[in-house]
């Protein structure tokens, strides 16, 4: 088997003093990077991703009123710190950085793209991989998308949650069940 990492939205904004920080955001960073950096993970992941969210104007996703569901404060615009990796996570491992949300609302890392216009799935056959670990923020969003579509691709797939950190108690219990209604492995 061939096993990838897929890290989700690592962002500044989405960590505590971002624009949607979520508590706990920086030490779940900085948890990946413990991860990736200890010895005898090379052999874990053959390879390690990265999404993040990217956008420039995605309509009624930001809002001055959000509901919190379908809109939000204005977040991880391009070309803005609040976009970029958080400092505690260590990038060296990521292979390729898929940006999502460009124009418009995205949560799952496989509505993204890397530079040269591969999506994720495409990027993963490419690389012939076929089980993949996701990690990374917000278990109730962004991760929980991610894995769906993960699985709904046919990856094996399993959500570390001692690397994830959601929004609300509430919302990531829901997430999690969803998850592992649609075969997704939870752990942790």
């Amino acid at each position: 088997m061939t096993r990838a990492l897929i890290v989700v939205d690592v962002q500044n904004d989405f960590c505590e003093g971002g624009s949607l920080g979520v508590d706990g955001g920086a030490a779940v960073a900085a948890a990946i990077s413990i991860r990736l950096q200890a010895a005898g993970q090379e052999a874990r992941w053959d390879h390690v991703v990265a999404s993040r969210d990217h956008h420039g104007d995605p309509g009624g996703h930001f809002s001055d009123a959000p509901d919190f569901v379908d809109s939000w404060p204005p977040h991880c615009r391009r070309g803005t710190p609040g976009a970029s990796f958080h400092p505690e996570l260590d990038v060296a491992r990521i292979e390729a950085v898929f940006d999502k949300g460009h124009d418009t609302a995205a949560y799952s890392a496989f509505e993204g793209t890397e530079p040269g216009g591969a999506g994720l799935r495409d990027w993963l056959r490419a690389h012939d991989v076929d089980a993949l670990d996701v990690v990374g923020i917000a278990t109730d969003h962004c991760v929980r998308a991610t894995a769906l579509d993960a699985a709904a691709a046919g990856f094996s797939t399993t959500v570390l949650l001692d690397l994830c950190v959601g929004v609300a108690p509430e919302t990531t219990q829901r997430a999690i069940a969803q998850m592992r209604a649609a075969g997704v492995a939870v752990l942790g």
